[in-house]
């Protein structure tokens, strides 16, 4: 199963954007404060629970500075998955938008599709509103 966000334009130099995104505890910004419970985070990981009680566990792997952010799924995850934030340089602003990737059954991609579509333009859009 692939989910990918829309499109969001940061008006902040692609740099700026990828500083702020690589460090884990900032992904709680992102975060919409109703839907997640639990958020805990390391020099190196992040973890939360959304609504459904679903722990999504991300550890930053390698990055492609300042052009992409690779995360993969952690111990805590239900199933194994990538997680990639590309950025794009427009300018003086950013474009990025999430690339989601997930090996998982049909029953399992019922149940989280939609709110992981969901969760990750609600990240998009409050990434705008961190510059």
């Amino acid at each position: 199963m692939q989910i990918i966000s829309e499109k969001a334009v940061v008006t902040a130099p692609i740099q700026q954007v990828f500083d702020f995104l690589k460090v884990p505890s900032n992904i709680e910004l992102l975060l919409p404060k109703d839907k997640i419970s639990d958020f805990k985070s390391t020099d190196l990981e992040c973890s939360f629970k959304a609504q459904g009680g679903v722990t999504i566990s991300l550890v930053f792997a390698n990055h492609i500075e300042p052009t992409k952010l690779n995360m993969n799924s952690g111990e805590k995850a239900p199933f194994k998955y990538t997680l990639a934030i590309i950025l794009e340089e427009k300018g003086t602003e950013t474009q990025g938008h999430i690339d989601f990737n997930a090996d998982i059954n049909v029953f399992m991609k019922m149940m989280v599709e939609k709110p992981l579509f969901s969760l990750f333009n609600s990240m998009t859009e409050r990434l705008k509103q961190q510059f």
